[in-house]
């Protein structure tokens, strides 16, 4: 059950990102086909390297049953699944927050969020 709400909240993040960047498009007046395509590859993408994750994390489960380690098998793949799927829900958060900034000009506490944390980004690099 676990990986299936996995895959709901990326879907419905990664449909939320979607049409927040439809909006900001229509918005700002230039809306174009190609970019939408590859933004919706994009977030299909997404979704196929989430479900291969949750895959992935049942197979080393099965495994380890197998193979005598079922504990260590369970943690493997428990923080595999973990890792991506905070990836993709943090990436998809500060996306949705990138296009609502500039959909909405009176969320400019967004923007100057963001702002920092790119700022925070660039000095660790």
């Amino acid at each position: 059950m676990q990986y299936i709400i996995m895959l709901l909240i990326v879907v419905g993040l990664a449909l939320a990102d979607f049409l927040t960047g439809f909006i900001k498009a229509y918005c700002q007046g230039n809306v174009k086909s190609a970019k939408m395509r590859k933004g919706g590859l994009n977030k299909i993408g997404e979704v196929i390297v989430m479900a291969t994750v949750c895959g992935l994390d049942i197979g080393i489960g099965q495994l380890g049953r197998y193979a005598g380690g079922q504990q260590l098998a369970g943690v493997t793949g428990l923080v595999t699944s973990s890792a991506v799927f905070g990836y993709i829900v943090i990436m998809e958060i500060i996306s949705i927050l990138e296009n609502f900034a500039e959909i909405n000009p009176q969320a400019k506490w967004i923007a100057r969020f963001l702002k920092r944390l790119k700022n925070d980004n660039d000095k660790e690099e």
